[in-house]
């Protein structure tokens, strides 16, 4: 049987991820799935376009099922409002087959990556909220990143 060793790489990097790094994964995978969904529709490809635009929405709906509403605050529940909004926008670009949405959409999730990238940065991890969650070492002992 073959094996894709690229499924086996991501597999592992998944694995291995810290909390914060697995949130990183999800946006950059939002992020190249509406990319994808405007290249299809800039080509007329409408079912692969439907299909990117599915994956987006999915990442989405993970990431607003990751949300602690309670130890994140007000942050967590503007987070929760923006996916519902990019969710909506992104499926109404692809019922309308318009690049706006998609736009939009993917502007927006490259400021959020860009941010949480910034937040993530090691050198910054004893200086994270209390909000951000606990993230395992190399030995797997959790560590949190709340003073």
């Amino acid at each position: 049987m073959y094996s894709n060793p690229y499924a086996s790489s991501l597999e592992t990097r998944i694995l291995a991820a810290t909390p914060l790094e697995l949130v990183r994964f999800l946006y950059e995978g939002a992020l190249e799935a509406v990319q994808s969904a405007r290249a299809h529709l800039a080509q007329g490809r409408i079912p692969e376009r439907g299909q990117a635009v599915t994956k987006a929405v999915a990442i989405l709906t993970e990431l607003s099922l990751s949300l602690d509403v309670k130890l994140g605050g007000e942050l967590a529940t503007r987070l929760a409002g923006l996916y519902d909004y990019m969710q909506r926008i992104l499926l109404d670009a692809n019922f309308h087959q318009a690049d706006g949405g998609l736009r939009e959409t993917e502007s927006l999730l490259q400021t959020l990556l860009e941010a949480w990238q910034q937040t993530s940065v090691p050198a910054q991890a004893a200086d994270a909220p209390a909000w951000l969650p606990a993230a395992s070492d190399a030995s797997g002992h959790s560590r949190s990143w709340s003073a």
